[in-house]
């Protein structure tokens, strides 16, 4: 690309160029979910498959006057940080704005033609649409490459990209139903019935679930125990019958 000859600069200072620039440091905010405003309010960036949502929260910020004049405040200054994170981000496609809601008509416009004009800065064609009566502008961004999340980040191991997983009581509730559902099959057969789960499960039954665990033992007359299994996922169980 020789045409881009007279933009590129050797750099040989000793000081690292990302650390110049706080660039490490400025990937790691926009890969986060939360970020703070300087006012104390704070933006939530969520991006889906179909859309990208932002969620706009007043926070530690109580302001100095009325209620509604430190919405409007952080509805302002979220804008300013909203356009910079599209940018950052590279989000594209279909963005909403859940800002924070107004109850004056007056302040509603003045966020609309604020974000307008914050977003029209953008080398990216970006179109914002008008706000509805809950808050919600809705709008678009050229999508001109992968944004920075798919870029840098991989879907988590763990949850396989759900971004949650059960809690400990669900699955020890799906393993007590599936108790119940199996023990009739056996009759007055006696068998043990050991269950090999993660260890946080375990230690929640015999914790926290004593009392139901009896009452599961005494209703299909069989014994239970609990078997840990390091390499087990936290949703992952086993019940076997011996």
């Amino acid at each position: 690309m020789p045409k881009y000859k007279q933009n590129v600069i050797f750099y040989e200072e000793k000081k690292p160029l990302f650390d110049l620039y706080e660039i490490d440091m400025e990937i790691s905010r926009s890969l986060d979910r939360k970020i703070w405003l300087k006012s104390g309010g704070y933006i939530v960036i969520d991006e889906a498959e179909a859309l990208v949502v932002i969620d706009v929260n007043t926070g530690r910020f109580v302001g100095k006057k009325d209620l509604e004049d430190t919405i409007l405040k952080t509805n302002l200054e979220a804008i300013r940080e909203i356009a910079h994170q599209l940018r950052i981000r590279n989000c594209g496609g279909i963005i909403i704005v859940d800002f924070i809601d107004m109850e004056k008509e007056s302040h509603r416009e003045k966020v609309l033609e604020a974000m307008r004009d914050e977003v029209s800065k953008d080398r990216a064609r970006t179109h914002v649409m008008s706000m509805s009566q809950l808050g919600l502008v809705e709008m678009t961004r050229k999508r001109t490459r992968p944004s920075l999340i798919r870029i840098l980040c991989e879907p988590c191991s763990y949850c396989e990209g759900k971004g949650y997983i059960k809690r400990k009581s669900t699955i020890a509730n799906e393993v007590f139903r599936e108790l119940e559902r199996d023990a009739g099959q056996f009759g007055n057969k006696k068998q043990n019935i050991v269950v090999h789960c993660h260890a946080d499960v375990a230690d929640w039954v015999y914790e926290t679930e004593g009392d139901t665990l009896e009452h599961i033992e005494k209703k299909i007359g069989q014994s239970v125990a609990f078997k840990i299994e390091p390499t087990y996922h936290l949703e992952q169980y086993e019940i076997f019958f011996v």
